[in-house]
């Protein structure tokens, strides 16, 4: 590819496009030493699509600047998970500097590679490995330019915080910036550069704070909505009452009579805008609409049934042996449903965009996971090339999936065209709940069964609408068959009442849920201990190994379930990274409440990276996940939205939380693998199994709240 010619692979076929050149960037980008690489790891893309080609260009950058600092620039985002700190750490480590040396550029389309978004566990899996081979490959670079500089032959130098010396005379010494200053040096990563081994690691592997955490307590640290330019209208948007509302008419008689507020009407966007907020908030409510709400007959109580009807053929993701057969061998045979309502993200951040337009150049800033989406959205939105379009993703206040769909983006984005003037859109927290794409409602059936030894003889899965993630099952069984109906990701957009899409970690906490209670039923009937059953019909060593160390760390002793402990136990794996929890639960028989006690949560995450920032992912993951185990729920009818805050849609608590217990286990050798989200997994079910083991009472429904607790022990 020459220097002045763009890549172009259409983002529709989920391969990269770039719109920058080579050229255009180093004139932003200035001076220095540049390390491109390719990220082999998009191959996620050609497993789904395998007619596709992979790039064969370079799609990540490495600077080495005149000043001696290091700048990344990745397409990944921060989110509250810490990649601005874990990925400065593997950067830091190859190249021989300190982590504050480090400047991390996340997500801004016009100066980072394109990157598919930031989900999935996979920054530090997908993008991490690569990196460090451009950290290793640019201090490769920096060796040989010292080399000449100094007049010394490479094997006699040696790095270190940003100087390359002679190791026989280490008065001879050059910095970073001295070989950088006045130079343009591009270099095409290759393989020939080597990785340091674990026992060479000064950075990774060792805690650090957050290269983010003071200017985020110090209130310094911008969001979207923090964003403001000279000129800049706030827009409030008429929005309908209920999911699949139509309007019939509309009166913008009394709000045009208003000083100042501009009115906008352009086919379905209807928006007032002022200088001031609270001008046009009090403005927008002076619209006179009426809508037509069709009766869909679905609520919160019957959309399971509907689902199942609904369901169309399904996806065997696995089939070994004969069900029939191991049907024969049983002594029990467990025939099961497990249910899982909606769930909204509730970032602490609602959705914000700031868009503004100057001659033929669009610039967003935005809270958003998938910033290239959002540029090719804007694009067609405005019927626009999308080498005009740049967007600024800004701190994002947590995401969890669902700031994927960049719906406030093109509403920034088209008000900022019809008013000529810059646009900020702010959704409300009533809006965020109404516009939010939920995590999918969904039901797991499962028909399983043991012999007389405690064996499991046949597993048969079958999950509506929660995807395949944490599907499949680990443990050993002859006989068993996973049928998939549905995905996760939203795609039903027949099916379900209003937007679905993914939920940190998506289907897996609905899946573990559902196959963990499964294995804890049959454990009971069998008459043996929940961890015995478990490690009896298992035999991958990971999960042993860490199965052990939680029991071992917890206190775990042998009984039968229900014990009157109110001990669960649950584990999984998701993201690459073995998880295993034990939890204790006291129920209160009178009212229904659970109180939970204690987590203690087991990880095998391969290298950890920033074991301070992984612990910190594990605590938030056991705090969020209480949230969809005992409260989180979405109540609707007829596509109208009854969850519109926190008055309602009850979030966890401080004074919910349990004693946390994070262990991770020493796998400096290993590959790192996700940690953002394999500890929120596994929640509702090692709460559902306390429970059980607390009062014999069984919950089949997500969330547990009160009354399914006190109905379930009526059973």
């Amino acid at each position: 590819m020459k220097d002045d010619k763009y890549m172009e692979i259409d983002f529709k076929d989920n391969t990269p496009k770039f719109q920058i050149s080579r050229r255009e960037f180093f004139k932003i980008a200035g001076g220095g030493i540049f390390i491109l690489f390719t990220l082999k790891d998009m191959s996620v893309f050609a497993q789904q699509r395998p007619q596709q080609s992979l790039p064969t260009d370079f799609n990540a950058f490495l600077k080495i600047g005149e000043d001696g600092r290091v700048t990344c620039f990745t397409g990944k985002i921060e989110m509250g998970q810490g990649v601005i700190t874990s990925l400065a750490q593997m950067l830091a480590d190859e190249l021989d500097i300190s982590v504050d040396n480090v400047d991390m550029v996340m997500g801004d389309t016009d100066l980072c590679p394109w990157d598919m978004g930031t989900f999935g566990s996979m920054s530090t899996r997908f993008f991490g490995p690569p990196l460090r081979k451009a950290g290793a490959e640019g201090r490769m670079v920096l060796l040989q330019l010292a080399s000449e500089e100094l007049k010394v032959p490479v094997k006699n130098l040696v790095t270190g915080n940003g100087i390359v010396s002679d190791k026989n005379n280490k008065n001879k010494k050059v910095t970073y910036a001295q070989l950088a200053k006045g130079k343009r040096i591009t270099k095409k990563l290759t393989e020939t550069a080597t990785i340091k081994k674990p026992s060479e690691f000064k950075i990774m592997g060792k805690p650090y704070l957050r290269k983010d955490g003071v200017e985020k307590v110090t209130g310094k640290a911008k969001y979207s909505a923090d964003i403001q330019l000279p000129g800049m209208l706030y827009a409030k948007i008429l929005r309908p009452p209920a999911h699949g509302a139509k309007m019939t008419s509309v009166d913008l008689s009394e709000v045009k009579k208003i000083k100042d507020v501009q009115v906008v009407k352009e086919g379905d966007l209807i928006a007032v805008l002022h200088k001031y907020p609270d001008v046009a908030e009090a403005a927008l409510s002076k619209i006179k609409a009426k809508f037509d709400i069709p009766k869909t007959n679905l609520n919160d109580k019957n959309i399971f049934d509907h689902l199942l009807k609904a369901a169309s053929n399904g996806k065997v993701t696995k089939s070994e042996g004969d069900l029939k057969s191991g049907k024969e061998q049983s002594v029990n045979i467990f025939d099961e449903t497990y249910f899982d309502g909606y769930k909204a993200h509730s970032p602490i951040e609602p959705h914000a965009a700031l868009a503004n337009i100057e001659g033929k150049k669009v610039t967003i800033w935005a809270s958003t996971q998938t910033p290239f989406r959002a540029k090719e959205a804007v694009a067609e939105a405005l019927s626009i090339s999308e080498k005009n379009v740049r967007v600024i993703p800004q701190f994002l206040g947590g995401g969890f999936g669902g700031k994927s769909t960049n719906l406030q983006i093109i509403e920034a984005a088209r008000l900022a065209k019809i008013t000529g003037k810059p646009v900020q859109v702010a959704w409300t927290r009533k809006e965020e709940f109404f516009f939010d794409s939920f995590r999918p409602a969904a039901v797991v059936k499962i028909k399983s069964g043991v012999n007389k030894e405690g064996k499991i003889t046949f597993w048969d899965y079958n999950v509506y609408f929660a995807g395949e993630r944490g599907a499949v099952e680990f443990y050993n069984i002859p006989n068993t068959k996973t049928t998939a109906y549905g995905s996760g990701f939203g795609g039903e957009t027949n099916v379900h009442p209003f937007a679905t899409g993914p939920w940190r970690a998506p289907g897996n906490n609905t899946n573990t849920f559902a196959r963990e209670s499964q294995i804890d039923i049959m454990a009971a009937k069998a008459g043996i201990d929940p961890l015995d059953f478990r490690l009896k019909n298992l035999s991958d060593a990971k999960m042993r190994v860490v199965l052990k160390t939680a029991a071992d760390k917890f206190g775990w002793k042998s009984a039968k379930s229900p014990s009157g402990r109110g001990y669960g136990i649950a584990c999984a794996t998701d993201a690459g990274t073995y998880v295993a929890a034990m939890a204790e639960v006291e129920v209160n028989k009178s009212s229904g409440d659970v109180k939970v006690k204690r987590v203690l949560c087991v990880q095998d995450m391969g290298l950890a990276i920033n074991p301070e920032g992984a612990k910190i992912q594990m605590e938030g993951s056991i705090t969020m996940g209480l949230g969809y185990t005992l409260k989180e729920d979405i109540h609707f009818k007829d596509g109208e939205i009854f969850d519109l805050n926190f008055d309602s849609y009850d979030i966890p608590r401080f004074s919910w939380l349990p004693k946390i217990e994070t262990i991770i286990m020493d796998k400096k050798d290993d590959d790192p693998q996700g940690g953002g989200e394999p500890a929120i997994v596994i929640m509702g079910a090692v709460v559902a199994n306390a429970i059980y083991d607390a009062v014999g009472a069984r919950v089949m429904q997500l969330p547990m709240n009160p009354e399914r607790v006190k109905e379930a022990m009526k059973i």
